[in-house]
């Protein structure tokens, strides 16, 4: 099923992000996260394509092949391209296709001066553009930012580069991680008034460690509100009072969001079966 068309069925929707492991870490610790992410009955469930925009191979298709085939959950495919040729994602395409996979998550990727960017692709739109052109059978989602790219000059600016994406064929969008819902708002009111009117989920990351939280503001260019740096200050000397903090942290926005009837929770569980179901359990009355 695509995943547009899971919504405007008068429920929010809520779904899961999980990503392969490093080259370190067993690859059974995915495939045991995803297992236990299915009491949870997540409308999909995406699949990275690896930190940082690394490319992980074909384990990206292998896991959302399994959560789809042996969890009988949708499953989306991230898909960057600025360190690929149209060689490349034809051939990933293929694959997906093999597999089964119907969704894809179209992404520019990060830029990594270690890995020069490669020049069939420069931009998400692109990307978008090429796989519909290619085959217009993939359901296609794209990414967002609430608070704009850090690489843009303006939030309007960054609209319109968006609403270049949707123009391009992308039916569903979910936003970076943010920690003020009033940010969202103000992104998902503009992006209505420029004629953006396909399904916009918000994407929540609970707060596990300083660290974690740190790298990721300084990759997305998320703003921390006072009563984020307050709680931060308050039990960053205690991991566990700061894990149990971040999850309340979370529930709070995802309750306020519901409320306001956002159209979706992507919930970027980091691998963290324990943090995804201690959020899981609590919101899941209100969809």
């Amino acid at each position: 099923m695509k995943l547009y068309e899971k919504f405007g069925k008068g429920k929010c929707v809520f779904s899961f992000e999980v990503f392969p492991p490093k080259k370190s870490t067993a690859p059974d610790v995915i495939y045991a996260a995803a297992d236990g992410l299915k009491e949870f009955s997540p409308a999909f469930i995406s699949v990275t394509y690896g930190a940082g925009g690394t490319g992980v191979g074909n384990v990206t298709c292998k896991i959302a092949s399994h959560i789809k085939k042996e969890l009988g959950i949708d499953s989306a495919a991230h898909l960057t391209c600025v360190s690929s040729t149209k060689a490349e994602v034809d051939e990933i395409l293929a694959d997906l296709k093999a597999n089964g996979i119907d969704n894809i998550l179209a992404l520019r990727g990060d830029i990594s001066p270690e890995r020069p960017p490669k020049n069939d692709f420069h931009y998400a739109s692109e990307l978008i553009e090429y796989i519909r052109s290619k085959d217009d059978s993939f359901g296609i989602s794209a990414g967002c930012y609430p608070e704009c790219h850090p690489e843009c000059d303006s939030l309007d600016q960054d609209i319109d580069n968006l609403k270049r994406k949707v123009d391009a064929g992308a039916q569903h969008l979910m936003s970076q991680l943010f920690f003020d819902n009033d940010s969202f708002y103000r992104f998902l009111e503009k992006s209505r008034a420029k004629g953006i009117d396909v399904p916009v989920e918000a994407g929540i990351m609970p707060v596990v460690n300083k660290n974690q939280i740190e790298r990721m503001v300084s990759l997305c260019g998320a703003s921390l509100p006072h009563k984020f740096t307050k709680m931060m200050a308050r039990f960053e000397s205690n991991p566990e009072a700061l894990r149990e903090a971040g999850i309340a942290y979370a529930i709070d926005q995802i309750i306020d969001l519901i409320s306001n009837g956002v159209d979706g929770i992507h919930l970027y569980t980091m691998n963290n079966l324990y943090v995804a179901g201690k959020i899981s359990s609590t919101v899941n009355g209100l969809l």
